[in-house]
């Protein structure tokens, strides 16, 4: 891994079930059952069978980012559905620049990732 942390490696990335089942050294019914519960943001490609994470919401040591909680929060009460808060998190941050909203999250611009939520 880059710098020896989980999330460079998979900045770009969405992860499956069994692949945090592992890494967390769970289940993945528990891991499904956090999806449903609304603590885990997920995506589920057309046609797959599968949801994936997006790697965004978890730390550098692959742990969920302690933010996300207030995230998910304010994207329930504005009645956003998973997908629809992992297509937010994908909009360009700002008018110039490459950023995104997920890019503010990882940088610890928690305010700015709120703001755009409550927008929404």
């Amino acid at each position: 891994m880059k710098d020896g942390t989980f999330y460079s490696q998979h900045v770009n990335e969405a992860l499956s079930a069994s692949w945090l089942s592992t890494k967390w050294g769970v289940d993945t019914v528990k891991i499904n059952a956090m999806r449903r519960a609304g603590e885990l943001v997920a995506v589920r490609p057309t046609g797959s069978h599968e949801w994936l994470y997006p790697a965004w919401q978890f730390g550098p040591d692959g742990g969920l980012r302690p933010e996300l909680e207030d995230i998910l929060r304010l994207a329930r009460e504005r009645g956003l559905r998973s997908e629809q808060l992992a297509e937010l998190l994908e909009r360009r941050s700002g008018i110039t620049g490459g950023e995104r909203l997920r890019d503010d999250l990882v940088a610890g611009r928690v305010d700015h990732v709120l703001e755009a939520i409550r927008r929404s």
